[in-house]
C-alpha cells in the first residue's frame, strides 16, 4: 500500500519505518526542511535501537521517501496518517490540536479520489468528528473517511512494540476502511497482535484512558512507598508481593520520582478536561495528578533536608539523565 505519515517525530518515523520495513511504499513528511535533508542522509533526530538500521534499509531499496512536499505525498497516497505533535496548552490542561488541524486543513486541498486519513496521534475524543467536518465543508464523504488509530509505543522498545503489539485499535464503522486497515496490519495480526475495531471516539479514549491508568499505578505505588518510610518497612517488598498478583501485575509499579515523560503529564491533563467538557467528574485521575505534583514536590524537599536547609553553591549528583533507557530523551 502507498502510505503518507505526516510528521517526522517519535511515532511517524518509527511507524513509517516499521510500514516500510513491511513491504509498503511510505513517504514521511516533515516541514523542517534540516531534517529531512538528515534524514536523506541516514541521519536520525532521535535514538532508537535498531531504528538507523531499518531507515537505512528500507531508504536504500526504495520502500521509503522523506519529503516536505505535502500536496505530492498526499495525492499519490492511499492512507495518510496524522503523527503531528499534540502537547498541552500554555495555561491551560487541554490538549493544543492547532497542529491537527493545520495539517487537515492541506490535506483538505488535496483530496482527489478516496483516501483514509487515521490520526495516529494521541487526540482528545471527537477530535475525529471535528477533523471530519473541516474536510466535508468543501469534500464529499465519499472520498474520505476519518480513522482513529492510536500507538501505544515505548520509547527505547518502539520497534519491537511496533512488531509485536499487544493490540492493534482501529475506530472506525466505515467498512470499506476497516478492511483495508485490517489487509495493512494483517502482518501484525498473523503475528499474535489482536485486531479490535470499535467506533472512532472509543479508540480515541482508550489511548487516553490507557495512559491515565499507567499514570494511576504509578502514583498508587508511589503513595505506598510514603507510607512505608513511615512504618518502616520496604516497598520493594510490597511491590513483588502485589505483582505477583496475576491481577495486578509487576508492571509500572515500581516506587520512584513524580511519572514524567512525553506522555502521562499531558494525557491525564487531557482527559480530565474532556470529561469536564462533557459534564464528568474523573476524581480519581485529578487526584492522581495532584498526588504526581506533591510527589515532585516530597523529593525536593528531603533533598533540602538532607542538606540542613543550604542548597547554595552544594554539588548535587544525579544518576540517570534520561528518561529511561535506550532512548536520548
Amino acid at each position: 500500500m502507498k502510505l503518507c505519515m505526516i510528521g517526522t517525530g517519535y511515532v511517524g518515523l518509527v511507524s513509517g519505518v516499521c510500514f516500510a520495513d513491511l513491504g509498503n511504499d511510505v513517504v514521511c513528511i516533515d516541514c523542517d526542511i534540516n531534517k529531512i535533508n538528515d534524514l536523506k542522509k541516514g541521519i536520525i533526530p532521535i535514538y532508537e535501537p535498531g531504528l538507523e538500521e531499518l531507515v537505512i534499509k528500507n531508504y536504500k531499496n526504495g520502500r521509503l521517501k522523506f519529503s516536505t512536499n505535502l500536496e505530492d505525498s498526499v495525492l499519490k497516497s492511499d492512507i495518510i496518517f496524522i503523527c503531528v505533535g499534540t502537547p498541552t496548552k500554555k495555561n491551560s490542561r487541554a490538549a493544543d490540536l492547532r497542529q491537527v488541524y493545520t495539517v487537515i486543513r492541506e490535506i483538505r486541498k488535496c483530496i482527489r479520489k478516496f483516501k483514509i486519513i487515521v490520526t495516529k496521534s494521541t487526540v482528545p475524543v471527537t477530535t475525529g468528528d471535528e477533523i471530519e467536518k473541516i474536510i466535508s465543508i468543501k469534500k464529499s464523504k465519499k472520498l474520505f473517511s476519518v480513522v482513529s488509530n492510536p500507538e501505544f509505543l515505548r520509547e527505547g522498545e518502539a520497534i519491537r512494540d511496533f512488531i509485536y503489539p499487544d493490540r492493534v485499535i482501529i475506530g472506525t464503522q466505515d467498512k470499506k476502511s476497516n478492511k483495508i486497515l485490517k489487509n495493512l496490519y494483517s502482518p501484525l495480526i498473523s503475528k499474535g497482535a489482536k485486531y479490535i475495531n470499535t467506533s472512532r471516539r472509543a479508540a480515541e479514549l482508550i489511548k487516553y484512558a490507557s495512559n491515565a491508568f499507567l499514570a494511576t499505578k504509578i502514583t498508587f505505588i508511589n503513595e505506598i512507598a510514603n507510607l512505608c518510610e513511615n512504618i518502616d518497612v520496604n516497598v520493594e517488598d510490597i511491590t513483588i508481593g502485589m505483582g505477583l498478583d496475576k491481577r495486578i501485575g509487576s508492571r509500572f509499579l515500581r516506587a520512584g520520582p513524580a511519572y514524567g515523560g512525553s506522555c502521562f503529564p499531558k494525557d491525564t491533563k487531557a482527559i480530565t478536561t474532556t470529561a469536564d467538557k462533557f459534564k464528568t467528574n474523573l476524581s480519581i485521575i485529578k487526584s492522581v495528578i495532584k498526588s504526581n505534583e506533591n510527589r515532585s514536590s516530597l523529593l525536593l524537599k528531603r533533598t533540602i533536608k538532607l542538606l540542613n536547609g543550604k542548597i547554595k553553591n552544594k554539588k548535587i549528583c544525579f544518576l540517570g539523565v534520561t528518561f529511561k533507557a535506550n532512548t536520548d530523551d
